[in-house]
C-alpha cells in the first residue's frame, strides 16, 4: 500500500478518507494497532511451522494419490511396496479401523479409495519409511489396476449422469421464492455468467506430524483450523473414543479455508497407530493443490427486471454450484449463494434457483466468501447493463437500490444489524480518481502488462467501476455456534486459554487487546491451542472475532469482578465506580489509588465463560428463513487501465470503504482488507485452476498465477463505518471475507466501462476485453 493511502487507511477511522492523520492510538488495548506477539520469530524465520516438527525415531509418510479422474479400482497390490528396505508399513482401505469415510456435515468422502475413484488426486495408499524418499518411492511401487470410467465434468449433464455416489449427485436444491412470480418490469436484461475454480494457495503447503500414545491413542500435530472436529473425524477414523485422539494446532501459515481437509491428517494418524512411531508428512505443492477444497466453480444465469427510473422490481435467477466429487461446504455454500443472489439491493419478489452437485472434478469447499463471492460477480454485472440500457450512471442506479437497516432479504429476513450501504457507495464514488497518465512515450508509467509489456500507450483505455457486496458473519441455517474462555491473572500477568486459532486474522492479539482493556494488565499471553481446551469452533466468518472474543472478555469480566469486589466492600462502594487503566485501581472520587498486583495480593485469579450468539433457522422449502446472525457490507470502486488491442488489464487502484462495525486494531485491519481485496484481484484477472477431462493441469505455483506484491494495485481504505451491531460483542464485524467478494466484481465492471465489453466471465480472459480486433473483423 502506498503512503497515500496508509493515510488515508489511517483518516478513514474517523469517516474523512482524505484528511489529515489521527492521533496516536494507545499502545495496547482495544483501538490500537498493537504488534502480534509472533511477528518477530514470523520475520526472522524462527517461527514453527507443522513442516518444521521433529520427533525421535520419526518415519516419513507418503500417500498414493489417483491419476484418473473417474475409475473402477480393480485390485491394489501392496507387495512390492512392503518389501522395499526402509518401508515400516503401507496402509489402504482395508486398514481403515472405524469410519471409512469422513467430511464435514455429510460423511461421504472415504479416507481411501476402496472401489472407485472419483476425483483426480483422491488417496489410494499411504505408506511409512524411514526416509522420505524411501516413502515416495515405496508409494510409487504401489500397484493398481484400474478400469477408467468417463468422467462427469460438466455440472449441467451430472442431473442426468449415472450417479457417482450413492447419495446421488445431487447434494441440494434450494428453490427460493418471495413475491409474485407474475410480475414484470418496464426494463428486463438478461446474463450468463461463469466463475472459474480459485484455490486457496497457501503460502505453506500442508504438513503434519503424528505421535502415537502410551494409552493406544494418537496425537496429532497440524495447522489446523478446527481442530476438535478434526478429533472427533480422526477418532471416529480410528475406531477410538475422542479422548484418546488429541489434536495439537501448530503454527498456520495463512488459511482461507484450505486447512479444512482432513485427508492429509487421517493417514498420518493410522500410520503412527501402526508402527507405533511418530509419523511426518509434508505435502508437495502438487499434493495441496490435489487434496484440498478449492471455489466452487459456478454457473449462473439472470434476469432483471426495474421500472424505467431504474428500481429493481424483480430478479429471476437459476445458480450452479459444481461441488467436484464430494459435498464437503457445499450445503452451506449453496445456502449463502440463493441468499444474497440479488445482492444488497432491494428487491420486492425474487425467485431464485440453486443446485450444489457433485461432479468427477475437483473437490469445492471453503474458501473466503463462499457463494457470495460467484453471485456478487453476476448480479453487479446485471447491474452495470440495466444503468447501460436506461443511460445511467452506474452508480446512481446502484444508489436507487440500496438495501437499509430495516429492509427485508429475499428469505424475508429483516436486516436487523446496521446497513450502511448508501454511505459505503458515496464515499467510493466521490473519492478523488487518480490521475491520468500522459500518453508520452518517455513518461515512465505502467502499462498492462508490465513494465516490459508489448502494449502501446494509444491503445491503452481507462475504465471506472463499482461493486456492491455483503456476506453472513458466523455460521448459518441453525449452526450452533458457541465458544469457551478461560482467564487467568497471577503475579500481574494474564494468560488467555481458548482453542480459537489464530489462521492470520488476528485472534490472538485480539484476546491481548481485550484483556487489556477489561483488566488494565500489559502482558497478556495466549496459550496454544489443542483439543484438551474446550471446543471454539472453527476459524470461518468472522467467528472468533464474535464468539471467542465475546467469550474472552465475558471471562475477564468475571476476573474484573473478583478482582475489584474486596476493594468495593472496602470502601462502601459498587464496583462500577472503580475503574482500571494503566495496570492501576482507582475510584471515581480520586479516595482509592491503588495497583493491580497490589490488589491481587499474590492470589490467582480466573474465570470461564462461554459466548454463543441468537440462534439462526434453516432456510424452509422456499428459501425462506432467518437463517443469518449478521451481515456486513463493503463498497469498492476500481479503476482499471486496459489494452484493448491486447486484451491486458491492469488494476489502477481500489477504493474501499466498509461496514466494520467497531475498528478494534486500525493496523490489523487495513491489512485484512488489503489482504481480501487483493486476493479478489486474482480471482478477477488470474487465478483459475485449469482442468482437462477431470484433470487439474499445471498443478503448481507457475502453471496457477497468484498476484504478486507488483500486481497488486493502490488500495485505498478511504471509509470504515463504524456503526455498531448491538448484539455484537464489541460490535465489531467479520472485515477479510467482504472486500474478496466485491473486489472481482468491481473489477469487472470497470473492465466493461473500459471496453464495452459484456466480460460475464472471472478470471477476466484477454479475449474478453480486445476492442480493436473485434472492430476490424
Amino acid at each position: 500500500m502506498s503512503n497515500d493511502a496508509a493515510t488515508a487507511t489511517t483518516a478513514a477511522v474517523d469517516g474523512t478518507g482524505t484528511g489529515p492523520e489521527q492521533p496516536t492510538a494507545p499502545g495496547h488495548g482495544l483501538g490500537a494497532s498493537l504488534r502480534p506477539a509472533d511477528a518477530r520469530a514470523k520475520t526472522e524465520g524462527t517461527f514453527p511451522y507443522a513442516s518444521d516438527l521433529w520427533a525421535e525415531g520419526l518415519l516419513w509418510a507418503a500417500v498414493l494419490r489417483s491419476p484418473h479422474a473417474s475409475a473402477r479400482i480393480l485390485s491394489i497390490d501392496t507387495s512390492a511396496a512392503a518389501e522395499m528396505p526402509g518401508v515400516r508399513a503401507v496402509v489402504t482401505h482395508a486398514d481403515v479401523p472405524g469410519d471409512a469415510a469422513h467430511g464435514r456435515g455429510v460423511a461421504d468422502r472415504p479416507v481411501f479409495a476402496a472401489d472407485v475413484v472419483r476425483h483426480h488426486g483422491e488417496p489410494i495408499a499411504a505408506v511409512a519409511a524411514d526416509h522420505p524418499d524411501t516413502a515416495r518411492l515405496a508409494a510409487a511401487a504401489i500397484a493398481v489396476e484400474y478400469e477408467l470410467l468417463e468422467p462427469v465434468t460438466d455440472p449441467e449433464k451430472a442431473f442426468a449422469a449415472e450417479p457417482l455416489h450413492p447419495d446421488g449427485n445431487l447434494i441440494r436444491h434450494i428453490p427460493l421464492q418471495y413475491g409474485d412470480p407474475d410480475v414484470t418490469g418496464e426494463v428486463v436484461v438478461e446474463g450468463l455468467y461463469r466463475i472459474g475454480r480459485q484455490d486457496p494457495a497457501p503460502i505453506g503447503a500442508e504438513a503434519g506430524l503424528a505421535v502415537p500414545r502410551p494409552d493406544g491413542g494418537v496425537e496429532i500435530y497440524t495447522a489446523s483450523t478446527d481442530p476438535h472436529a478434526d478429533r472427533d473425524l480422526a477418532a471416529a477414523c480410528f475406531g477410538l473414543d475422542p479422548e484418546r485422539v488429541k489434536v495439537v494446532v501448530t503454527g498456520v501459515p495463512g488459511a482461507t479455508g484450505d486447512r479444512e481437509d482432513s485427508g492429509f491428517q487421517l493417514p498420518l494418524g493410522l500410520l503412527a497407530l501402526r508402527t507405533g512411531c511418530p509419523v511426518k508428512l509434508t505435502a508437495t505443492r502438487e499434493e495441496s493443490f490435489l487434496g484440498h477444497a478449492h471455489r466452487h466453480p459456478t454457473l449462473l444465469r439472470y434476469r432483471h427486471h426495474a421500472d424505467a427510473e431504474g428500481r429493481l422490481v424483480k430478479v429471476e435467477a437459476q445458480i450452479l454450484l459444481d461441488a467436484g466429487a464430494y459435498a464437503e461446504a457445499s450445503s452451506e455454500s449453496l445456502a449463502a449463494a440463493v441468499a444474497f443472489a440479488c445482492g444488497p439491493y432491494v428487491v420486492p419478489h425474487a425467485f431464485v434457483e440453486g443446485w450444489a452437485v457433485r461432479t468427477n472434478n475437483p473437490p469445492s469447499g471453503h474458501v473466503r466468501g463462499e457463494g457470495a463471492m460467484q453471485v456478487c460477480a453476476a448480479y453487479e454485472g446485471q447491474m452495470d447493463k440495466l444503468a447501460a440500457k436506461l443511460g445511467l450512471d452506474p452508480a446512481e442506479l446502484r444508489l436507487r437500490n440500496v438495501l437499509a437497516t430495516g429492509d427485508l432479504l429475499p428469505t424475508g429476513q429483516t436486516v436487523t444489524c446496521p446497513a450502511p450501504v448508501a454511505e459505503l457507495l458515496t464515499a467510493v464514488r466521490d473519492f478523488p480518481l487518480p490521475t491520468l497518465p500522459k500518453d508520452d512515450p518517455e513518461d515512465d508509467w505502467l502499462l498492462p502488462g508490465g513494465p516490459e509489456g508489448a502494449g502501446e500507450p494509444g491503445a491503452v483505455r481507462r475504465g471506472v467501476g463499482y461493486a456492491l457486496g455483503m456476506v453472513h458473519m458466523l455460521g448459518a441455517e441453525g449452526t450452533d455456534e458457541v465458544s469457551t474462555a478461560t482467564v487467568k491473572v497471577q503475579d500481574g500477568v494474564a494468560t488467555v486459554i481458548c482453542a480459537a486459532v489464530d489462521t492470520g486474522q488476528g485472534f490472538t492479539t485480539l484476546a491481548r487487546q481485550i484483556v487489556q482493556e477489561t483488566l488494565g494488565i500489559e502482558e497478556v499471553h495466549v496459550a496454544p491451542v489443542d483439543t484438551d481446551q474446550p471446543p471454539a469452533g472453527p476459524a470461518s466468518h468472522g467467528r472468533h472475532t464474535w464468539v471467542s472474543g465475546g467469550a474472552v472478555e465475558r471471562a475477564a469480566k468475571m476476573v474484573r469482578t473478583q478482582l475489584l469486589q474486596p476493594l468495593a466492600h472496602k470502601f462502601g462502594m459498587s464496583t462500577e465506580l472503580l475503574q482500571i487503566a494503566d495496570g492501576k485501581i482507582t475510584s471515581y472520587d480520586g479516595v482509592l489509588s491503588t495497583t493491580v498486583t497490589e490488589a491481587m495480593d499474590g492470589k490467582e485469579l480466573w474465570a470461564t465463560a462461554q459466548c454463543r450468539p441468537h440462534p439462526t433457522e434453516p432456510l424452509d422449502e422456499t428459501g425462506q428463513g432467518d437463517a443469518f446472525v449478521g451481515l456486513a457490507f463493503c463498497a469498492i470502486r476500481a479503476v482499471v487501465d486496459v489494452d484493448i488491442e491486447l486484451g491486458s488489464v491492469r488494476v489502477v487502484e481500489l477504493a474501499v470503504a466498509q461496514d466494520v462495525g467497531r475498528v478494534l486494531n486500525p493496523g490489523q485491519l487495513a491489512a485484512r482488507i488489503e489482504a481480501g481485496v487483493t486476493q479478489g484481484v486474482g480471482a478477477a484477472l488470474t487465478e483459475n485452476l485449469r482442468t482437462a477431462r477431470g484433470l487439474i493441469r499445471h498443478p503448481d505455483l507457475t502453471g496457477y498465477a497468484l498476484p504478486t506484491a507488483l500486481d497488486a494495485p493502490d488500495i485505498r481504505i478511504v471509509k470504515l463505518v463504524e456503526e455498531r451491531d448491538v448484539v455484537a460483542p464489541f460490535g465489531a464485524k467479520a472485515a477479510s471475507a467482504v472486500p474478496v467478494v466485491t473486489s472481482p466484481a468491481a473489477v469487472a465492471s470497470a473492465v466493461r466501462a473500459a471496453t464495452g465489453r459484456p466480460v460475464n466471465r472471472l478470471p477476466i480472459r484477454p479475449q474478453a476485453a480486445v476492442v480493436v480486433a473485434a472492430a476490424g473483423a
